[in-house]
Order: structure tokens, then C-alpha cells, then sequence
């Protein structure tokens, strides 16, 4: 991410945030993580392909994640690694209006899960995770934790 970012421009892409954008975290069943989930986060902005060069564009000033066209017809831009995900809301954190709850609950699940030694700790870390279901207009999630 460049630091040549303006003011201007990091509350821009906040707004972008609250209007066209999602903050979400998933707890994934995946038998190779030690407590037998993996927790994966993600920034997603999204766009109309019709505005393919001008979001392009919009994402390079960011600098962070990726993008990818979907069959039916939205552009996402993704932020989908721990370090990146870290940036981009310190960038827009202080601009953000609609979403601010989202982007400090994804920061205390970013820390809790560099802290996970135990599965106590894991527990933490995943009812964070699951605090997002009241923030999000999501789905309920089905799989729950089992404790050995």
C-alpha cells in the first residue's frame, strides 16, 4: 500500500467500505488446523464490471489483496491476508461511519488469533468470530464448535 495516500482519499475508500464493501470472518471446518477450523477473514469491495478500468484503478492506489471477476457480472476486490487486512482498516478505520463495529471486532479477532496457545484460547477467538453473525446480514452458520 502506497504511503503516499491522502486524507482525501483513505476516506473515499472508507465510504466505499460502508456502501459497496463487506467485513466478514468465516469459521471454516478444516481437518488439517490444529483445532480443526481454520479462521479466515476478508475485506470485500464490490463493483459492477461495466466500471472494470476505474475500479482497477481504485485498487492499485490501495495496493493490498486482489481482484476477480465473477459469472454474474460484480468485480471484488479481496483483502484476505492477516497483515493486509490490518492495513487497510488502519487506513480507513478513523473514516468509516456505517461499519465501525465491524472493523474493531475484526481487529480484536485479528489479535486474538495471534494469540491462540490452547483451546481455550480458540474458544475466544470463535466466539469473536461468531459475533459477526449480528453484525452481518449473513446466513446462520451450522457448524458449531465440538469439544473434545
Amino acid at each position: 500500500m502506497s504511503q503516499l495516500i491522502s486524507e482525501t482519499k483513505k476516506a473515499y475508500f472508507a465510504g466505499f467500505l460502508d456502501g459497496d464493501g463487506s467485513i466478514y470472518v468465516q469459521l471454516k471446518p478444516n481437518p488439517t488446523y490444529k483445532y480443526g477450523y481454520q479462521v479466515a477473514p476478508y475485506i470485500v469491495l464490490f463493483q459492477s464490471q461495466k466500471g472494470k478500468s476505474n475500479f482497477e484503478k481504485l485498487c492499485s492506489v490501495i495496493g493490498l489483496g486482489y481482484t476477480r471477476e465473477r459469472r454474474d457480472g460484480i468485480m471484488e476486490y479481496i483483502i484476505g491476508r492477516n497483515d493486509e487486512i490490518r492495513k487497510f482498516l488502519a487506513m480507513v478505520k478513523p473514516y468509516v461511519l456505517l461499519k465501525t463495529e465491524q472493523v474493531s471486532l475484526m481487529l480484536q479477532i485479528l489479535d486474538a488469533k495471534e494469540k491462540v496457545e490452547n483451546l481455550e484460547d480458540f474458544k475466544v477467538l470463535a466466539k469473536l468470530v461468531d459475533r459477526f453473525r449480528e453484525l452481518n446480514y449473513s446466513k446462520k452458520r451450522k457448524t458449531r464448535i465440538v469439544t473434545p
